[in-house]
């Protein structure tokens, strides 16, 4: 399984329900990433969009604990169990984990590449992504040339989980 997500120099990755920034070549790389493919979220990320609506051209999971919570074009599940068993339908290559924080450590586990959009500032924000840098088990595969959106530069970087 994938992961995609944008971090702040401190891996910060949202405030309020909101993400940091929005710079439209990290949006362009997420729809080429993920258009066609499948996506994971909590419900909280699916609400984050644009009239809570799951995203177009891809097939949309949302893990949620709530029993009664329904969205219609995603598939909702309810437990990591589930969520695993629903997946299993999909080539890990074409799955994708996008957030929020919760969903991204609950299934960093299970992810093997991580596209990152490395942001050099830092944010006030109430989200955090773990430290792939810090953590040991990853290994940059890929970085982009550091790239500017106004006065913010920026790079993609792919992490690769080492192998064991």
């Amino acid at each position: 399984m994938n992961l995609i997500v944008a971090v702040d120099k401190n891996w910060a990755i949202g405030k309020e329900n909101k993400l940091l920034v929005s710079i439209p070549a990290d949006m362009k790389f997420f729809r080429q990433e993920t258009t066609g493919k499948v996506v994971v979220m909590g419900r909280k990320t699916l609400e984050s969009f644009p009239g809570g609506l799951p995203l177009k051209n891809r097939t949309n999971i949302v893990l949620t604990r709530d029993k009664n919570y329904q969205a219609k074009g995603a598939v909702i599940v309810h437990t990591l169990e589930e969520l695993l068993k629903e997946l299993e339908k999909y080539p890990a290559e074409e799955v994708y984990c996008i957030g929020g924080e919760s969903i991204y450590r609950l299934l960093l586990p299970y992810c093997d590449t991580a596209h990152i959009t490395k942001i050099d500032y830092g944010y006030e924000a109430d989200r955090y992504f773990p430290n792939l840098d810090e953590s040991g088990e990853w290994e940059v595969t890929a970085s982009s040339e550091e790239q500017t959106y106004f006065d913010l530069e920026y790079r993609f970087v792919k992490y690769v989980r080492k192998a064991k």
